[in-house]
């Protein structure tokens, strides 16, 4: 047997070792200069940890060994699939789906060991340890929430479900009556209640059901948040199945997953002015405000892209605030030929990235990499804030509510006190956008309607070409 070689000093030497690499792998892709090897170290620590779990199997028969290599084969072919076909535009609702495979995983493995205790070394005189079954309840009420929660964020960021909050009434009542629920079933089987199986489905089925209602109530402004936080969750829950497994690797790397998503979502929440408590709890005292609002119909000035190219040419320091809209028009590429152009002028581009600036973090950093855009000439909201005020102009690429002044000036407003990118004090801002429509926040745009504010209506592919062409 493999496991005659393993002893349990090298294993767990060897479990270490591959959380290293996985801390070394979150540092690199702490950076986009890094990231490429931040993969790589992470890569490596997966194989480690796998090749040391097959080493150790108790029962390496054939059968089991054909069965492993056989969910290893498929899940990697689906995988690299869907790594060529799903666009950079739809990796939200990818990383969405993934924690929902990390949550259902964790639920499955619980169920499994709640079924078989024997099969996994956790039955003592005939019954399952208390230790280990609080392990498989948390594991079962932390995953099914990732799962269900991850889900609705799934369908939200797809456009299968509007994204404004969705409010049911006496929610907060009804989350509470199931988690005291969920108390009392657990209760029930830990004192070795006869019903335990049953009341193992319950407990499963008010873990979903606690999930949807978490999510739901949480609107389309606060989603980049609310994946960090599912993120968060799905390691957590991996590193309470690791303890059920007594598997190192799986405590540490579920315990590293929960620990960084737990620290990216309250850096978000501060970068968002939002509750971190409120936000992990289902918007909890959020009453949804915004999502329905008609948009005014105030005079704005609109303009072509020969107009955009005559302000650029004669500008001396121009801003891109690039956002969603960018992203779906897939407008990097043509946006960095304009640059391009512009920086052969000898005026000096820019790019301002928002904390939360489309449905993920990161989102933007990723697409301007994948255009070859300088890593030097992107800066974050803190960075360059203040340099607005001295640029000619600001060139506003699909960013809707993340450069909306409402949230300074209007304390009704849903995303009011929310740090934004102050692109109105510009001496000129060329705002690309499909429509005056709301952004998906659900309100409207102040900035559309001001004197120094000229909108460029149009794809934003499109338009960027156009300015190119015209430039």
């Amino acid at each position: 047997m493999f496991s005659d070689f393993m002893s349990v000093d090298l294993t767990a030497s060897l479990y270490l070792l591959s959380g290293v690499f996985f801390i070394l792998a979150i540092r690199g892709l702490s950076s986009p200069e890094t990231a490429r090897i931040g993969n790589y170290l992470g890569m490596s620590g997966m194989l480690i940890a796998f090749t040391v779990t097959i080493l150790n199997l108790e029962d390496n028969s054939l059968s089991n060994l054909i069965l492993i290599v056989a969910g290893i084969s498929i899940g990697g072919l689906i995988g690299t699939f869907l790594s060529k076909k799903v666009a950079m535009t739809d990796m939200p609702q990818m990383v969405a789906a993934l924690n929902s495979m990390g949550g259902m995983s964790a639920v499955l493995v619980a169920w499994a060991a709640f079924l078989s205790p024997a099969a996994f070394g956790l039955e003592i005189n005939g019954y399952i340890a208390t230790a280990s079954m609080v392990e498989m309840l948390l594991g079962i009420f932390v995953g099914a929430i990732t799962f269900s929660g991850s889900v609705i964020a799934f369908l939200k960021l797809q456009g299968l479900m509007k994204s404004a909050p969705v409010i049911l009434p006496l929610r907060h009542v009804i989350s509470i009556g199931i988690f005291s629920i969920i108390l009392v079933c657990s209760y029930l089987i830990l004192i070795g209640s006869q019903y335990d199986q049953v009341l193992f489905l319950v407990i499963s089925i008010l873990s979903l059901a606690l999930g949807l209602l978490l999510i739901i109530p949480i609107g389309g402004a606060d989603m980049p948040v609310v994946i960090a936080v599912l993120n968060s969750y799905s390691g957590f829950a991996a590193a309470i199945i690791g303890f059920t497994l007594n598997n190192l690797a799986l405590v540490i790397t579920g315990a590293l997953v929960g620990s960084s998503g737990a620290i990216l979502s309250y850096i978000m929440c501060v970068a968002m002015n939002r509750s971190f408590f409120s936000v992990i709890m289902g918007g909890f005292g959020d009453e949804g405000v915004g999502g329905e609002q008609v948009k005014e119909t105030r005079p704005v000035k609109i303009g072509s892209a020969d107009d955009a190219a005559f302000i650029l040419k004669n500008a001396s320091s121009v801003i891109i605030v690039p956002g969603y809209g960018m992203a779906v028009a897939r407008a990097q590429n043509s946006l960095k030929e304009m640059v391009d152009k512009l920086k052969e002028m000898g005026i000096k581009v820019t790019y301002a990235i928002h904390p939360v600036a489309g449905r993920m973090p990161g989102h933007m950093n990723v697409l301007l990499a994948e255009a070859d855009v300088p890593y030097d000439d992107i800066y974050e909201l803190t960075e360059i804030n203040s340099d607005f005020a001295q640029a000619d102009v600001a060139f506003v690429i699909g960013a809707n509510d993340v450069t909306n002044p409402a949230a300074k000036s209007d304390p009704n407003s849903p995303i009011f006190g929310m740090p934004i990118l102050e692109v109105e004090n510009a001496k000129t801002v060329l705002f690309v956008k499909r429509s005056l429509g709301i952004g998906y926040a659900g309100i409207d745009n102040d900035l559309f309607y001001q004197e120094n504010t000229m909108m460029l209506l149009d794809d934003a592919k499109k338009m960027s070409e156009d300015i190119s062409a015209s430039i």
